[in-house]
């Protein structure tokens, strides 16, 4: 069981223990400010009409009044628009710049948002050019009598082609940019930060804090940090885009957004992330040690790597394991260590942040993982379950620490009792092979974030036991579980999540199972401590010396 011990010395020279401090512990009683906020918003606008042939083709003859729907229309509107987006930039002495391909944008543009946040007003600083891949619109023609006006087949295709980074600062939100492709149907990506928005409303409401990167390191009224963080909404993401929109020359028009042809806002990527910081740096470094160590195995992980990746990126650090499913990484780039949880599309990550603060975040890369729609009206449902997956993580990796070995929850569920509905329980004996199994599997770090299925836990269930496992002892087992309160359903669901006392079970079970009995019981390996080995040898010889004088014979 993960635990650190300080040693001190008394008068007589002995050595003493203090009283364990667990990771609980820290949290409980070094953290100085625990703060959740959406981070790095990463949104993409579309035009619903313009994502299916037929809309295409009545977009181009119908709206815009062409007799044939040729691909010839689509160099011409997207030449009017890079003109237009050209003089317009000159007129307003709006710098234009041509990103190179190695260039990290965030860093070129970093410099004119900050002299635009020293002027105190709101304005494009910037405007970026780029070319990149994207899925466009392309057309074939088709074979048909040649008197006839021509007729065309549309299809989606990747191309790399021209775009625009428009990057802003609002004195209301802070940094963010519009990036426009310019050619058909002219997608937009949008980036705000949650975190500068809630900085920009803290300072307006007069509530005093201390900045981390990209974050708080302190303030003088949590609750009111808090409050402001929870009123970032969809409306408000919604009014500065329209409100920059506005000013910018566009491809499509008035007449076109009057005839139902303009852009809607989805999800592409949102962090939600959970913030504590400590009151000293040892305090903060030592509790994040304790975490990596304690879930190296205990949260049985798939696959665990360490990256040591310093100067030039090398690679994806945190790319999700191929075809999804969970993987659990700790890697290290640019000497951030970094415990990785992946789980389809999606992850949570942990890392020190400025070396003082835990920052546990839930990247979302695609909102159907957490049962949700892409629209951006639904930001605030998925950033409740985003809130919710950040919790019970930090609740899974801490509620076993200094967890003792005699507890009412460990009596009870060692034999049987009877549910207050008058249902059995039946027992869960520590040392039972299939008991040990689904203490392990239940451990997983996965079902922090996604709960529990009768076919997830065959999968773990199947690979611990090494023995096929079936849906049938996978129903058995849930129902033991729940009886023992140990997990709970979710009301109109076939999904279970843990309660506390699962936790304490899964946490116990495993570590003494594996930290302490597979050790004690193993010292012929060549990795067997030292001290192990020697206090047996002790043991041996003192049985051996027992036999001899009590004078039995040791042959058969």
């Amino acid at each position: 069981m993960l635990r650190v011990i300080a040693m001190t010395r008394s008068d007589t020279g002995s050595v003493l223990a203090s009283p364990v401090v667990t990771a609980a512990d820290m949290v409980t009683g070094h953290v100085s400010l625990d703060i959740s906020c959406l981070d790095r918003l990463y949104l993409c606008g579309y035009v619903p009409g313009l994502q299916t042939p037929g809309g295409v083709v009545y977009f181009l003859h119908e709206v815009r009044g062409h007799p044939i729907a040729s691909p010839a229309l689509f160099e011409q509107i997207g030449n009017r628009f890079r003109a237009a987006m050209k003089n317009w930039a000159a007129a307003n002495s709006i710098p234009v710049i041509r990103f190179a391909a190695a260039d990290r944008k965030t860093d070129v543009m970093a410099p004119y948002l900050e002299a635009a946040r020293l002027q105190g007003r709101s304005k494009i600083v910037a405007i970026g050019c780029a070319q990149e891949t994207a899925p466009v619109w392309t057309a074939t023609k088709r074979d048909t009598d040649p008197a006839k006006s021509p007729q065309f087949t549309f299809t989606k295709q990747q191309r790399r082609v021209s775009v625009y980074y428009v990057y802003i600062w609002d004195t209301r939100v802070g940094p963010g940019f519009i990036k426009i492709c310019t050619y058909f149907p002219y997608q937009i990506k949008v980036w705000l930060n949650g975190h500068e928005w809630a900085k920009r409303q803290a300072l307006a409401a007069g509530i005093g804090f201390t900045e981390l990167s990209n974050g708080f390191a302190a303030t003088d009224d949590p609750a009111a940090l808090q409050a402001v963080c929870d009123r970032f909404t969809p409306g408000i993401i919604t009014v500065w885009f329209e409100r920059w929109m506005a000013k910018l020359p566009l491809p499509l028009t008035t007449a076109d957004r009057e005839a139902g042809f303009w852009w809607e806002l989805s999800m592409r990527q949102i962090e939600v992330s959970r913030t504590l910081v400590f009151d000293d740096d040892c305090s903060a470094r030592t509790f994040f040690e304790a975490l990596l160590c304690d879930n190296m195995d205990l949260g049985r992980p798939e696959n665990v790597e360490l990256l040591f990746r310093r100067g030039s990126r090398v690679g994806a650090p945190t790319a999700p394991p191929r075809g999804g499913g969970f993987k659990t990484k700790i890697d290290q780039y640019c000497d951030l260590v970094t415990l990785n949880v992946f789980y389809k599309h999606s992850r949570c990550k942990q890392y020190l942040k400025d070396g003082r603060a835990l920052r546990i975040e839930t990247v979302v890369n695609d909102p159907r993982d957490l049962l949700c729609n892409r629209m951006l009206t639904n930001l605030e449902e998925l950033q409740a379950k985003a809130r919710a997956i950040n919790t019970h993580l930090l609740e899974t990796e801490t509620v076993g620490q200094g967890t003792v070995l005699v507890s009412p929850v460990f009596e009870r569920i060692t034999k049987p009792t009877v549910t207050d509905d008058g249902r059995k329980a039946p027992a869960l004996r520590f040392g039972d092979l299939r008991v040990q199994a689904l203490a392990g599997a239940i451990a997983n770090l996965l079902f922090a974030a996604t709960g529990i299925t009768n076919q997830t836990l065959r999968g773990w269930m199947t690979g611990l036991l090494g023995r096929p496992y079936s849906m049938n002892q996978a129903s058995y087992d849930l129902a033991r579980l729940t009886r023992n309160g140990l997990i709970h359903r979710i009301p109109g669901r076939n999904h279970y999540i843990l309660t506390r006392d699962g936790l304490l079970f899964a946490h116990l079970y495993t570590k003494v199972h594996d930290h302490i009995l597979r050790p004690l019981m193993s010292p012929d390996r060549p990795n067997a401590p030292p001290g192990l080995l020697a206090a047996l040898d002790t043991i041996e010889q003192i049985v051996t010396d027992r036999v001899a004088q009590a004078r039995i014979s040791t042959q058969p």
